[in-house]
């Protein structure tokens, strides 16, 4: 008997949904040196992805960190770019999208939020909640993604339990309601009671924090004959939660009102698998995405994605451009012949992978919620949809105020050409936004920052990869504002000012040196427009 046409479709349609269902993307948002990485590491560790973690510098016998494979990266011990980590967790599959921690590179951090349905905030015991953690906090809230809170670093010294989930509420309004909780003080961790079972796991650190941690189950009896006054300390502030009614509620989590909470420790792997099991329990799975013009696109519907991350030469023997999208709907097949909405042409999917750190794998199907890496997708850009069947278009990726400009200018005027192709890629992944103007002209375009290490990675960049070593001459301005075709003669010609076009789509912008010159010029010229730069509706200058 012939399958019909209909019939295919529903059995599609099906599967669509039953791996969607299996699917939970998420991303870890930290201050710098809050442990981001470490836990990146953790997490495959406990996942069963790698065999041993490794510390960000790699010291002794253990490995480097999965996720950061620059150079740079590796010299300076913190994250530049995202990576994308796909891992088989029992029934489910994981996409762990790593971001950079420096705030220098919150902007890359930004795009990455557009594309996970849940982030892990991971705050440091001793420092609590901090200056890069509650701007990233704010993207969160803007777009309503879940928050799982993890506080990290219990094994060393730090600030009491319950002074920190005060801290969570007072300062973002985030109420927190823990689902794990610490027996012994920061510095003296002991191990850690679930609430909603009553059991206590005593954790031992293995030889160098290398493997997983050991775990003991006990009783509340046996807990308490071990531990001690520890134990006791702990059950009283137990009862405290209990009486103040900080229980977790999957409603309040979904809506992003509250956040569940655990405590550990990523270096010695520490409460690690507790989280990940909270994760696989609580994150939602990819639901019907959001399209360009307010309406919701079905989850089983033909295939649908969005690029929200270019990265060049990831692997340096072939000097590829990679584009990262996130599918949003429908099976996506090796070789699919798609329709890049911007321009209506078709988009060949040959050459496509899975991201593993440093370490690339084909990738030949793949479900809503998963991450694609796109080979040589030098004809594609940020904020990108890609489409099967009826066309559809998502919003696209707002980009953030940039706070520091710097005119660039290739050293060697013989090498024009390569210093041409090289900022217009940069441009294009967005590791700066381009900025040009008549009066400034091509050779010296102006680049515009988040923060300075940005400009670092352009000119390590342009010289290793483009072979064009450029000077940078820095600007007096720390503030962008948009502005119209009318406006901009008169806010040119005002002294301070100067306005330029952003090359990727052709916004114009005025640049003011600081807060005070921009307040003198919207006193004196009421009718100029100078509108803030805004990112999925949180003000980037605040």
């Amino acid at each position: 008997m012939s399958t019909t046409a209909s019939e295919t479709d529903t059995k599609t349609s099906a599967e669509v949904a039953e791996e969607a269902a299996r699917r939970r993307t998420f991303a870890v948002i930290s201050h710098p040196d809050a442990g981001k990485s470490t836990l990146t590491e953790a997490l495959a560790l406990h996942a069963a992805a790698i065999t041993s973690a490794g510390a960000v510098h790699g010291k002794g016998s253990r490995r480097g960190v999965t996720s950061d494979w620059m150079e740079m990266e590796q010299a300076r011990g913190i994250s530049i770019t995202s990576a994308a980590l796909r891992i088989d967790y029992g029934d489910c599959v994981l996409n762990l999208l790593d971001t950079p921690g420096h705030a220098d590179f919150s902007e890359d951090t930004y795009r990455v939020l557009s594309a996970v349905d849940c982030a892990i905030m991971l705050l440091d015991s001793a420092k609590g909640l901090e200056p890069q953690t509650l701007k990233l906090f704010d993207v969160c809230r803007s777009r309503n993604t879940p928050v799982i809170t993890f506080v990290n670093k219990w094994d060393r010294p730090g600030r009491e339990p319950l002074e920190l989930l005060d801290e969570i509420e007072q300062r973002i309004g985030l109420r927190p309601t823990p689902l794990n909780w610490p027996v012994g003080i920061a510095g003296d961790f002991r191990g850690l009671i679930d609430r909603a079972e009553g059991s206590y796991t005593k954790l031992s650190r293995t030889p160098g924090g290398a493997t997983r941690a050991l775990e003991e189950r006990m009783d509340a009896e046996q807990a308490a004959e071990v531990e001690g006054e520890e134990w006791v300390q702990a059950t009283e502030e137990l009862e405290l939660l209990e009486e103040i009614g900080a229980h977790f509620d999957e409603e309040s989590f979904l809506a992003g009102q509250s956040s569940p909470v655990l405590f550990g420790a990523a270096l010695p792997n520490f409460g690690v698998s507790q989280l990940l099991e909270a994760l696989v329990r609580l994150a939602p799975a990819p639901h019907d995405p959001a399209d360009a013009r307010g309406g919701r696109r079905p989850i089983s519907a033909p295939f649908s994605g969005q690029v929200f991350k270019m990265q060049a030469n990831m692997d340096k023997a072939h000097r590829d451009r990679m584009a990262f999208l996130r599918i949003a709907s429908g099976r996506f097949e090796r070789g699919m012949v798609l329709t890049h909405a911007a321009t209506g042409k078709p988009f060949a999917t040959k050459y496509t992978q899975a991201v593993f750190g440093s370490e690339r794998s084909t990738i030949e199907t793949a479900y809503p919620g998963d991450v694609i890496a796109l080979v040589n997708a030098a004809a594609l850009s940020v904020g990108d949809t890609l489409y099967a069947g009826p066309k559809v278009e998502f919003a696209p990726i707002p980009s953030f105020s940039p706070e520091h400009f710097a005119v660039a200018r290739a050293k060697d005027s013989g090498r024009y050409k390569q210093f041409q192709r090289g900022i217009a890629q940069l441009d294009a992944e967005g590791v700066v936004q381009v900025l040009t103007s008549d009066v400034r002209g091509e050779q010296a375009p102006v680049l515009a920052a988040v923060g300075p290490l940005q400009f670092d990675v352009v000119a390590h960049r342009m010289s290793e990869e483009f072979n064009a070593p450029i000077d940078l001459a820095h600007l007096e301005y720390s503030l962008a504002r948009r502005t119209d075709a009318d406006s901009a003669p008169k806010a040119h010609a005002l002294s301070g000012c100067e306005v330029l076009k952003r090359r990727s789509d052709g916004e114009l912008l005025v640049l003011l040196p600081n807060k005070y010159r921009l307040r003198v010029v919207e006193r004196d010229n009421p009718d100029l427009v100078l509108e803030p730069l805004l990112a999925g509706g949180v003000d980037t200058d605040a």
